[in-house]
């Protein structure tokens, strides 16, 4: 598995219906944002790249999902530097799959 509802649950002190909102926005939202963070890499926008990639940081990081968060990190820190486009193409692909994967999981694991 990777992720974890440790913060949710935290947070949530037992609301049930509160964790199934924040997975449902994480499930909503990120999935748009990943296409549109691609999108700027392709069309080499450090500015919306930097955007994107600190919009997803606090999804991935509320679902303790810890690489995918340094992923994020290191794509936002390098367009907000206006540096490195070979390193965030390399770093991208990681981002993408990990929330891939956690997108098929939440969905099997809350039958959503």
């Amino acid at each position: 598995m990777i992720y974890s509802l440790d913060k949710i649950n935290e947070m949530a002190e037992g609301d049930q219906d509160f964790i199934l909102s924040v997975i449902s926005v994480f499930l909503d939202e990120v999935p748009e944002d990943l296409e549109g963070l691609e999108a700027a890499i392709q069309e080499r926008d450090y500015e919306k790249t930097y955007q994107l990639a600190h919009k997803i940081k606090p999804n991935v990081d509320l679902l303790g999902m810890e690489q995918t968060r340094a992923a994020a990190l290191e794509v936002e820190t390098l367009g907000k530097q206006s540096a490195g486009w070979e390193q965030i193409e390399k770093t991208f692909p990681i981002l993408k799959t990990d929330i891939h994967q956690v997108i098929g999981e939440l969905k099997k694991d809350f039958q959503l």
